[in-house]
């Protein structure tokens, strides 16, 4: 990937990141922040999958580490009402952001330190 792009990305996590916890930081939480940080590194437990080879890896990977993916979840739960959900696809949103400030891209089938964004660890 180039450079600019690459730190482009990066960037707009930083600032995805910045944005939800803004949000709520003035909204409030409605739990422990202690629960905020496991709902927060939740999506990582994905990593799990890799056991079952890096294409089932890096599908589970790339489904929860989606924008998207918290979006729906908020979505959902502000459409039932249901403050707690909500709050748990906000984090889950700013996850994604927060691994893409990091410079961790969606995986690709190839293998875990192959991102969109570029190889990841010690090449």
């Amino acid at each position: 990937m180039i450079a600019a792009a690459r730190l482009w990305q990066q960037v707009e996590g930083g600032l995805v990141l910045g944005a939800v916890l803004a949000v709520l930081w003035f909204a409030g939480i409605p739990f422990p922040v202690w629960v905020a940080v496991l709902i927060f590194f939740a999506p990582d437990i994905s990593f799990a999958f890799y056991a079952l080879g890096p294409r089932i890896g890096a599908a589970a990977y790339n489904t929860v580490h989606l924008y998207g993916f918290g979006a729906v979840v908020l979505m959902v739960a502000l459409l039932n009402g249901l403050p707690g959900m909500a709050v748990a696809g906000a984090l889950w949103i700013a996850h994604a952001g927060f691994d893409r400030m990091l410079g961790y891209g969606l995986k690709l089938p190839s293998g875990f330190g192959d991102t969109h964004l570029g190889r990841i660890g010690r090449g």
